[in-house]
């Protein structure tokens, strides 16, 4: 049970750090503006992109946020990635840099799967305690 709550935390915080604090600090810079045009996308995407990101990051890391909000996050990080690895690959072709969201999606997965382990083990302590 120790090694899932380490796992899922692991695993959380990167996305945590990738998706709401580096957004959050670095979205503004003109590196960050030109990287949302050089895909084809319009500015106030890439405004409303850190918003919902931070927000979702924030969801994910407050344990007392309700369920069905955390399974919208993951959902709406699971289209991101889905998305910026399509948008990588149609702009800039395969490389690197295209597969790194699907690395990033991958991370986002470990800590979903044990966010249920975790969900699961609370219902069956809980039901302990009331038997």
């Amino acid at each position: 049970m120790k090694s899932h709550k380490i796992i899922f935390w692991t695993a959380t915080i990167i996305i945590f750090l990738f998706e709401g604090v580096m957004p959050a600090f670095t979205s503004q810079t003109e590196m960050a503006k030109e990287g949302i045009r050089h895909l084809g996308y319009p500015d106030y995407f890439g405004v409303a992109l850190v918003v919902f990101k931070v927000l979702g990051a924030l969801i994910l890391v407050i344990p007392q946020a309700p369920a069905r909000l955390k399974e919208w996050a993951y959902a709406g990080f699971t289209f991101d990635f889905l998305f910026a690895f399509i948008s990588h690959w149609a702009v800039d072709g395969l490389s690197a840099m295209t597969f790194f969201p699907l690395i990033i999606l991958a991370i986002l997965m470990v800590s979903y799967v044990y966010y249920h382990k975790l969900q699961a083990h609370k219902v069956i302590v809980n039901r302990t305690k009331s038997s």
